[in-house]
């Protein structure tokens, strides 16, 4: 029950403003915008994978992106000054809408400079750089990149961790997933799909999960599909459109995409979903688009994922991923980051809250698509009743004692000197 309680007209009003940014982002599709058609592909491997994709800011002002940038400005803009207007400059939920609003409208601007320098410097605004770091004196994204890199590719040359090949249509992934989501989420209409309109092999909608029409999967590949787009992606998107006032919790701005992937990535690691080879994919990607901020262009970073082992079809999805909404010399498109950055993030946010002896504040990542910056806020949100806790949490979360009792070894073993511990080692391994 809810310590606290809010007047009626409060609440109506924190609805009435969140209803109004639901609908304000319903046109903006990032990821629609910014996708290279499938003619560039085939123009590519015509002439022999040797020459740059014909992409300029021509190809992106012959998408049009279904609203009007200056008029979708001014919408975000107004919302924000009546978050001001109606609930104040210090309220927590004015503070956290107002910021929502502004980073649409950053997003607005990426995508109207498709094609430009400018796209790539407002992507690391709203994803981040490779050369970001998590705290003072910490290494890098790009270098947390290159040390896992090299661990995992020691593991990646033994036979034992070999995976098995893929054989699994993805109209029959779609089948078995349709069946694990009806079981988890019985009557709520979310869903697996085909789609033959996504880069990647999955993707996760408002309510629904796409997996690309000619993609093959294995057990191992369902597992951590299961587990990464329908206990993470649909669970907070679920848990987010119930929320009864604030609904903007059901969309995610790209600081949400943050903490979305990065929760998503720990639930694999968690549940020993996956693998070896999947991590190095997150990995390489974040080497791409470290070599694209230093200047690489797209066949670069198309030969070094074919140096990876990657066929030359995986190499091009891998590499449009990088330079999707620049151009093929340009700057990357740095949301393939957000991956090992919002795993950090959020990994350190969970063992520090168990360390501080705030356990219960871990499930409130899942009450729709949230910011770990805003978790003490959210506490609070949730405690008065402003905010509804998660209905769908996965198992990992809603029992906390394994999770609190596996993190409290955390700082310790951490504080070890892993260089020290080989030497050790040494005559044991």
């Amino acid at each position: 029950m809810p310590i606290l309680s809010k007047p009626t007209n409060y609440l109506t009003e924190i609805k009435s403003l969140s209803d109004r940014i639901v609908k304000a982002q319903q046109p903006i599709r990032i990821l629609d915008a910014i996708k290279w058609d499938d003619s560039i592909k085939q123009d590519f491997f015509a002439r022999g994978c040797r020459e740059l994709p014909k992409i300029d800011r021509i190809y992106y002002q012959n998408r049009p992106l279904g609203f009007d940038p200056t008029e979708k400005r001014a919408e975000f803009h107004e919302i924000e000054r009546d978050l001001v207007r109606r609930l104040g400059q210090l309220n927590p939920l004015s503070v956290i809408m107002r910021r929502i609003c502004r980073e649409y409208q950053d997003v607005v601007y990426m995508l109207e400079d498709r094609g430009t320098e400018a796209f790539a410097n407002a992507s690391q605004e709203l994803y981040g750089s490779s050369l970001d770091v998590f705290h003072v004196g910490d290494p890098t994204i790009a270098d947390l990149g290159s040390m896992m890199e090299e661990t995992l590719s020691q593991l990646l040359q033994l036979d034992i961790l070999t995976e098995e090949p893929k054989t699994i249509t993805a109209a029959t992934a779609v089948d078995i997933l349709n069946e694990k989501i009806s079981h988890l989420f019985p009557g709520t209409g979310l869903r697996a799909m085909l789609s033959d309109g996504i880069v990647a092999d999955a993707a996760a909608g408002t309510d629904y999960v796409k997996l690309r029409a000619d993609a093959l999967f294995n057990k191992r590949d369902l597992q951590v599909l299961e587990v990464h787009e329908i206990w993470v992606h649909l669970g907070t998107t679920l848990n987010g459109m119930a929320q009864p006032y604030c609904t903007f919790f059901g969309k995610g701005p790209p600081s949400a995409t943050i903490t979305q992937e990065g929760l998503a990535v720990l639930m694999e690691i968690l549940t020993f979903s996956s693998t070896p080879n999947r991590l190095m994919n997150l990995i390489n990607r974040v080497r791409a688009i470290t070599l694209a901020e230093e200047g690489a262009n797209f066949l670069d970073v198309f030969h070094f994922f074919r140096d990876k082992g990657l066929a030359e079809e995986e190499s091009y999805i891998f590499s449009s991923r990088v330079f999707r909404g620049s151009m093929a010399d340009g700057k990357p498109f740095t949301k393939d980051l957000t991956y090992i950055k919002g795993f950090v993030l959020t990994y350190n946010f969970i063992r520090l809250a168990v360390n501080k002896g705030k356990p219960d504040r871990i499930p409130l990542l899942f009450c729709g698509k949230t910011m770990i910056e805003d978790m003490k806020v959210l506490s609070d949100l949730v405690e008065e009743g402003t905010v509804a806790a998660p209905r769908f949490l996965p198992p990992q979360f809603a029992d906390l004692m394994g999770l609190s009792a596996w993190m409290s070894f955390s700082r310790f073993m951490t504080s070890l000197n892993f260089r020290q511990l080989e030497m050790d080692y040494a005559n044991i391994l």
